[in-house]
């Protein structure tokens, strides 16, 4: 594990949130369920089993029940850094399944991973791993738990979400308070994203993003929904001391104006990273080397092939000179 140049989340604040949520955390989890769902349907595209399978940051169990038995899941290992939501997702997969030894759960710090190496075929994250110090470390822990050739799925916030309450909260607390702390925590970028899969040592690894906004009658309501789903922000250089209503209530008006629309609603922007990446085996499939491809890509798109050099521009067609013309 790589050890990172900056602290910049405070776990204990973020285990407090978890914590927090655990108690009325179905009544906020419509993020963490859509995200989730698309989770289940990218693993149901892949035609491979996956008995053993970690579920890591579990929430209260949302993923768990969105996937059920789709990868040939048979044993899904539920594990988050909150004791109170490891404990309602352990009582939800009983209730669910009657079996609760086939989706067991602990309390156990993404950062600090306790499973053995190579026991997973599967290691599914969702929403979690962005609120991790050192993301490389974390996902070559859950690297070194899979088996060779397993998978590792996972979701993670990117930098572009929230980027209206950033700056509406910027732009109030420069205003009305003379300077401005973090008060939305920064996010991994997509371009960032494959490369922090290599670095982790995963083979293939692939990252693509979705864009999910959700409309709210006002900014306050989004704050609260923040709040409601463990999500609020746990930076350690954040303000300790509460924010000023006066304050608050200017962001919400910059908010409103800037960003609202004409039906009277606020957009609220998340950008989601899926991360995909295998476990390095000798049988996988390998990327073809440099040059090494069969077919061309003007083949694929049915164009002409111009080496390079050649200037290309208007092609004319020449034909029998007329009479007495050189």
């Amino acid at each position: 594990m790589s050890e990172p140049s900056i602290i910049v989340f405070d776990r204990a604040v973020v285990r407090r949130h978890r914590e927090r949520a655990a108690e009325d955390f179905s009544g906020y989890d419509f993020l963490v369920r859509e995200v989730a769902e698309r989770l289940a349907d990218r693993l149901e595209d892949v035609t491979r089993s996956f008995p053993l399978a970690l579920d890591l940051g579990c929430h209260d169990g949302t993923l768990a029940s969105l996937i059920g038995e789709r990868g040939g899941i048979e044993t899904l290992v539920q594990s988050d850094l909150s004791f109170a939501m490891a404990r309602k997702a352990h009582e939800a997969a009983a209730e669910r399944t009657g079996s609760p030894e086939r989706c067991p759960a602990l309390v156990a710090d993404e950062e600090m991973q306790p499973f053995a190496e190579g026991c997973f075929d599967l290691v599914i994250s969702s929403m979690g791993l962005h609120w991790v110090n050192d993301l490389p470390g974390a996902l070559l822990q859950a690297n070194l738990a899979l088996k060779p050739d397993g998978l590792f799925l996972g979701a993670i916030l990117g930098g572009d979400t929230l980027h209206e309450l950033r700056q509406s909260l910027l732009m109030a607390e420069s205003e009305l308070e003379g300077g401005a702390g973090p008060r939305v925590s920064p996010f991994a970028q997509l371009q960032d994203a494959a490369g922090l899969l290599q670095r982790a040592g995963f083979a293939l690894p692939v990252a693509d993003v979705d864009s999910i906004t959700v409309n709210y009658a006002n900014p306050l309501k989004l704050m609260d929904d923040l709040r409601g789903m463990g999500q609020s922000n746990a930076v350690i250089g954040r303000r300790n001391t509460l924010s000023r209503r006066e304050t608050l209530m200017h962001a919400a008006q910059i908010y409103e104006e800037e960003f609202g629309d004409e039906t009277g609603t606020v957009p609220a922007t998340f950008q989601v990273i899926f991360l995909t990446g295998w476990r390095p085996a000798a049988n996988q499939q390998q990327p073809l080397r440099p040059g090494a491809a069969r077919h061309s890509l003007a083949e694929a798109l049915g164009t002409q092939e111009v080496k390079t050099g050649v200037k290309t521009g208007p092609q004319v067609k020449t034909g029998p000179k007329p009479n007495g013309q050189a």
